[in-house]
């Protein structure tokens, strides 16, 4: 079974493409993984409807935009993962980054760093947050998951590569965090652990 000493080593051996210096607002998001029944399962955030959120109601990982303040993309990651679910990752595992990935329909470069926690944690989620689930890696890696499907973002309609999750009642998993998860289950892929997913072109 795969662990997180391998997923450490997988991304130590990583070389990711980093973007430091763009026009775009900069973002950072943390992707946190835990050992669980099925494997290792990766930490979802389902933000709650908001009109003044472009990424209403949609799948994502923890995180938000780069302040003045913050000492780099990594210190925000941690700093908005703490505002938005309560989870202090400074006392996690920390085990890399994926590539720095731009937004398709907004002007967003998003940073993500990889943790992993050994002890399920209690989650405080603030008003941006309407639900908080985990899923395996193994459900990410099914190829029969991976669709590509009509979505709706900031009023129009795009055929979007996206992830049927296997909770049924949720939103696809398409955009940035889709494009986040499949860097890192191809990494594992190519490492030999993990199943190769399909790779659809993006719009």
């Amino acid at each position: 079974m795969t662990t997180l000493a391998d997923i450490s080593r997988i991304l130590a051996r990583h070389h990711p493409t980093i973007v430091e210096t763009t026009p775009h607002i900069r973002s950072a998001v943390a992707l946190v993984l835990r050992v669980g029944e099925e494997g290792i399962e990766a930490l979802f955030m389902e933000r709650a409807s908001r009109d003044d959120d472009p990424w209403s109601g949609n799948i994502c990982f923890p995180g938000g935009k780069v302040e003045d303040e913050d000492s780099s993309p990594q210190q925000t990651a941690e700093r908005e993962t703490m505002e938005e679910i309560g989870l202090d990752l400074s006392v996690s595992i920390y085990l890399g980054r994926l590539s720095n990935i731009v937004g398709s329909h907004l002007p967003v470069l998003v940073s993500c760093f990889v943790y992993g926690v050994t002890v399920t944690p209690v989650f405080f989620p603030n008003h941006e947050v309407h639900d908080l689930f985990w899923v395996p890696l193994k459900e990410l890696s099914n190829p029969e998951r991976h669709v590509t499907s009509p979505v709706r973002f900031r009023g129009k309609d795009f055929i979007m590569p996206a992830i049927r999750l296997p909770q049924e009642e949720k939103p696809l998993l398409w955009g940035l965090t889709y494009r986040l998860v499949t860097e890192l289950l191809q990494l594992l892929s190519k490492a030999g652990i993990g199943t190769p997913v399909p790779q659809f072109p993006l719009p």
